[in-house]
């Protein structure tokens, strides 16, 4: 049995029909649901060690920071290097790109709105 899925617009089909989004789908939600749980179990520990005494508050609040600015840093770098690698498989595949279809629409237009202009003649 075939479910339909409600997806956003761009992605027409069911889900056995796109595997490659179906597994990028998964792998970038278990992605971030690690980074979610690494962020609090560094919260967590920082947050320990303020209450020890062993860091001052102004540091632990200074070390988070930190660390949610390498990883802003680390998730875009990820993405653009998703990005490049989408890229590369959707030429590898020959599908056209936005601009494609976006330039393919255009043209369209146009000769609709010749064809218009003819009829009116």
């Amino acid at each position: 049995m075939t479910t339909e899925t409600s997806e956003p617009k761009g992605f027409p089909g069911k889900k056995e029909e796109r595997p490659l989004y179906e597994a990028t789908r998964r792998l970038l939600l278990a992605s971030m649901g690690a980074v979610a749980l690494a962020q609090d179990e560094i919260e967590e520990f920082v947050h320990k060690l303020v209450e020890r005494g062993e860091l001052a508050d102004k540091e632990g609040f200074k070390l988070v920071k930190e660390m949610k600015a390498h990883r802003a840093k680390r998730l875009h770098k990820v993405e653009d290097e998703l990005a490049s690698h989408l890229d590369a498989a959707m030429a590898r595949l020959n599908m056209p790109t936005k601009a494609d279809l976006d330039a393919l629409s255009e043209k369209i237009a146009a000769l609709n709105q010749k064809i218009e202009e003819l009829k009116k003649d």
